[in-house]
């Protein structure tokens, strides 16, 4: 099964996000993440969706979004041909003696110490899921007291917009 990552450009109402859910649910696929967010016109919202399914599978799933009322454009985005990103907040347990550590581990990845407390810190990474996935194994022999990830937000390389393409 591949991973896939589909951009869908939705009119931004109440209810889409359900819609849209619901129609994988409904077929019994499965998303592994999925985030959500206005787009530069706010009558618009752009989904990023991260789906596993063999081409037969995200071609069927391409052609049922597509016939949403809701849905304008769906877009697979190719690794090669797009950007995409991830953010992670995680609290690691660290006693004041161990914050060297944790700050050079945040330093390679280049994450931002975002809160810090007499017993905890917080840390804020963005990068592809590869690299968040490496920083999280990292802290493995500290204490993650929460850890949240956003799921994928991704757009295509250059000019080819994914509203250039509803014109």
């Amino acid at each position: 099964m591949k991973r896939r990552v589909l951009s869908i450009l939705v009119d931004n109402t109440t209810g889409v996000l359900g819609r849209v859910a619901g129609l994988f649910s409904r077929r019994g696929y499965n998303i592994d993440s999925v985030s959500v967010g206005e787009t530069e016109n706010p009558e618009f919202s752009r989904m990023t969706v991260v789906v596993r399914g063999d081409d037969q599978i995200i071609d069927q799933i391409e052609k049922q979004l597509a016939k949403l009322e809701d849905v304008r454009c769906v877009k697979e985005l190719k690794s090669n041909e797009s950007v995409c990103r991830e953010l992670i907040l995680v609290t690691v347990g660290v006693p004041a003696e161990n914050r060297p550590a944790v700050v050079a581990i945040a330093d390679i990845f280049r994450a931002k110490i975002v809160d810090v407390s007499i017993d905890s810190m917080m840390i804020e990474l963005t990068g592809n899921q590869e690299k968040l996935n490496a920083f999280v194994k990292l802290l493995d022999g500290y204490e993650i007291k929460e850890l949240v990830r956003t799921g994928l937000a991704g757009l295509s390389r250059g000019a080819d917009a994914l509203m250039d393409e509803m014109i």
